[in-house]
């Protein structure tokens, strides 16, 4: 291909013609990847402030979330009609599992087949709760991935602050520009405060500090057996690219809370 390229245009400059085969190897890559509406990393929190039947409850909740009709339905709304999702585990900041890489959905049966490998998957958990760390972790996901989308979505779920690792905010800020969203699940159950005396909730830590880009939104869950609720709404949003009127995080906003609430003097 490169040689017939360049038999073609004798009198290019080199330069001219090894820019031209990049674009024009671009192309060829581009086509060849398949098309999808959305590419959708789910990063969980594994951390110790959860149990072991609390971590299960939480993957159950996953589970059958995603195996659910109605989140198969919202396939119908995008042009592709598939999505490419994966699913993270995350607590400290040098703990990040691939628990399930990169899956298309298309259907129900996808859906299904997606759901029972991941219930089969061991569990796992953690110390810290490194939420920044697992950002950066569910970034690397869209680098050279085996598909194309112009949407690209981080969920992250989790019951507390950032405790370790780098500071969440500035790493939130840096993800964003990038034009993926931040969309947030703050495990809320019992008081949502995040200290004795504090006024600052998990919700709105979510809200200023960890969700962020265009149409983020912040969806707790309140309630114990809320779980399965609240994330499948969550995703019937997110694939259907509806904007709901819950929690809005604007693209990049000055927080209203200490973001550094919870943070160890502990970097990477």
């Amino acid at each position: 291909m490169r040689a017939v390229f360049a038999s073609l245009i004798p009198g290019l400059h080199k330069g001219l013609v090894l820019l031209l085969l990049c674009l024009v190897s671009g192309v060829q890559t581009h086509a060849q990847g398949l098309n999808v509406d959305l590419a959708l990393v789910l990063a969980v929190d594994v951390s110790s402030s959860m149990t072991i039947e609390e971590l299960g409850v939480q993957r159950a909740g996953y589970v059958a979330a995603i195996a659910d009709p109605e989140v198969a339905e919202a396939l119908r709304a995008g042009y592709f009609h598939r999505i490419a999702l994966s699913y993270v585990e995350w607590a400290d900041p040098h703990q990040q599992v691939v628990t399930m890489p990169w899956r298309i959905i298309d259907g129900p049966i996808a859906a299904q087949a997606f759901a029972a490998e991941l219930a089969a998957q061991p569990l796992t958990s953690g110390t810290n709760t490194a939420i920044s760390s697992g950002l950066l972790f569910a970034e690397k996901m869209f680098l050279n991935p085996p598909f194309q989308t112009d949407r690209r979505v981080i969920d992250v779920s989790g019951d507390g602050p950032n405790t370790a690792g780098p500071h969440v905010a500035p790493v939130r800020d840096r993800i964003v520009v990038n034009w993926i969203v931040i969309n947030g699940l703050p495990v809320v159950v019992g008081k949502s405060e995040l200290a004795p005396g504090s006024t600052v909730t998990l919700e709105s830590y979510y809200r200023d500090c960890v969700s962020g880009g265009p149409g983020a939104f912040v969806l707790p869950v309140t309630q114990a057996d809320g779980m399965l609720s609240g994330i499948r709404r969550k995703l019937v949003l997110e694939i259907a690219g509806t904007e709901p009127q819950l929690i809005t995080a604007s693209v990049i906003v000055p927080p209203k809370v200490d973001c550094t609430t919870g943070q160890k003097d502990f970097y990477e």
